[in-house]
Parts: structure tokens; C-alpha cells; sequence
């Protein structure tokens, strides 16, 4: 059972903590995580990419030349797309690039980045995080106690708009809360911070 150390918010060691083998403790599927991410990604795509066939191109309604006679090749239109100013023939299109992954295969590949963090020791437990009032700069201070300067994911229990607001701002610094955690985020951080209750609300979910 993996064990990590307990800070506060000015960055004291205050214990340690056991995490589930089953969430935090597992092999790590570098397949599953690929495959993971590039739903995430495909997922995340406007698809509003668009370019107009023969038929949307304005003009061309009447033939250039006659059919026979004039030694060149037959046209219909001046907006084939063999023509300058022409249609595309095989243009793209609008379209949704989402597909679905398995749940089996989104809850091992999240456990898999959650393993990967405590495995590399790049995972910060807090015993609470609480602000008084929304303080970018107080925020701040709890990250470089904590001695972050890299990129870092915030995880609390519930959607808190306090510790949200207060981090937003914050370069490199992406808050969310339990419920909204995917292992793409996980990934794209360096260093994971989570709260005692969301490491609780987690485990529940995954275990």
C-alpha cells in the first residue's frame, strides 16, 4: 500500500497517508494511457474545418466553350475542380471526431496516471485546502510553500469557486475536483496536488 507524506497549506509535513493499492498502486498501461489521451484529444476537436465542392463554388453555371471544334478538352464548367478558382473535389468537411472509450478502459488508464504520479513521486497530499476569500496571490503562496513551479493539477473533494478563482489566474495551474479528473489532466501536469477528501472521494469511485 503506497504511503505519502501529509502537508498543510504552509507546506508542513502534519503525517502521512496510506493510498489504495487498487487506485494509486497499480501497473501502469502505458496502452491504455495512450489510448486515453488521444480520445481526450480527439474528443476536445471543433471539427468546423470546411472547404467547398464544385457545386458551392459561385459561377460556372454556363459552359466556357463548345463541345467540339476548338482543339481543347470538353468542360462543362469553369468550376471543376481542375479549373483555377475551381471547386475542391474531395474537400473536408464538418464533422465530430468524438468516440467513446470503454468505462473499463477510462478507470484503469486513470488509475494508471494516479500510479505513475506516486510511483515517480510526483503526487502532494494536502490535509485541507480552504480560502477565506478569493486570493490569487494567497494561492500563490500556498503553491510555493509547497515549492511548486511547475505545472500542477489541483484536485479538491467538490467544485470549490473559492481555490477555482483563486488559481485560474495562476500560469501552468489547473484547478478541478474529483469528479472531473481524467487521466489526460493527470498526465498534462507535473505534479499532482490533491486534498485529503478528494484522495477519499477517488478512492470511493475507483476502488
Amino acid at each position: 500500500m503506497p504511503k505519502v507524506a501529509l502537508y498543510n497549506m504552509k507546506g508542513e509535513q502534519v503525517g502521512e497517508i496510506d493510498l489504495k493499492d487498487e487506485v494509486f498502486g497499480v501497473e501502469v498501461n502505458e496502452g491504455v494511457l495512450h489510448d486515453a489521451v488521444i480520445n481526450h484529444l480527439a474528443n476536445r476537436r471543433l471539427g468546423t474545418h470546411a472547404a467547398k465542392t464544385r457545386a458551392e463554388v459561385s459561377g460556372g453555371g454556363r459552359k466556357p466553350f463548345r463541345q467540339k471544334g476548338t482543339g481543347r478538352a470538353r468542360a462543362g464548367s469553369t468550376r471543376s475542380p481542375l479549373w483555377r478558382h475551381g471547386g475542391i473535389a474531395f474537400p473536408p468537411q464538418p464533422r465530430s471526431y468524438k468516440y467513446t472509450l470503454p468505462k473499463k478502459v477510462k478507470r484503469l488508464a486513470l488509475k494508471s496516471a494516479l500510479s505513475s504520479k506516486v510511483q515517480k513521486g510526483n503526487i502532494i497530499v494536502l490535509d485541507n485546502l480552504a480560502m477565506a476569500e478569493t486570493k490569487t496571490k494567497e494561492f500563490a503562496g500556498v503553491l510555493s510553500s509547497l515549492k511548486i513551479d511547475n505545472k500542477a493539477l489541483v484536485v479538491t473533494a467538490d467544485v470549490d469557486n473559492t481555490v477555482v478563482k483563486s488559481a485560474r489566474n495562476i500560469p501552468g495551474v489547473t484547478p478541478t475536483h474529483a469528479s472531473g479528473l481524467n487521466a489526460y489532466d493527470v498526465l498534462a501536469h507535473e505534479k499532482l496536488i490533491m486534498t485529503r477528501d478528494a484522495v477519499t472521494k477517488v478512492e470511493e469511485v475507483l476502488a
